[in-house]
């Protein structure tokens, strides 16, 4: 913003620094208006299947080897833990980088 605010263009400083026109330009104009140029809070909400429950998803995934998807989210809702979907189920075993049988 700085090298916008000394006379360069919002190209010119877009090429240099890497950052698109579009965003530069949106940043020249928020700053124009006094707004400020704080990153906003990202949408979505917590993780239903979070870091407290990543260790038990570890055992149950190293005690059953052979189980699909299905048969962990089923594994998992037997043993009363909150509703969650299969795809929320799929993604917290991708973040543990925990590979799963893909066939029964």
């Amino acid at each position: 913003m700085q090298a916008v605010a000394s006379g360069l263009s919002v190209v010119e400083v877009a090429q240099r620094t890497g950052v698109s026109p579009s965003s530069m330009r949106r940043w020249t104009r928020k700053a124009a208006h006094g707004c400020s140029l704080d990153p906003g809070h990202s949408p979505g909400g917590p993780r239903k299947i979070g870091l407290a429950d990543e260790p038990a998803l570890r055992a149950q995934v190293a005690a059953h080897t052979d189980a699909t998807l299905a048969d962990h989210y089923a594994q998992r809702m037997g043993d009363g833990h909150a509703p969650v979907s299969v795809a929320t189920m799929s993604r917290a075993l991708a973040r543990l980088g925990l590979a799963l049988k893909k066939r029964p």
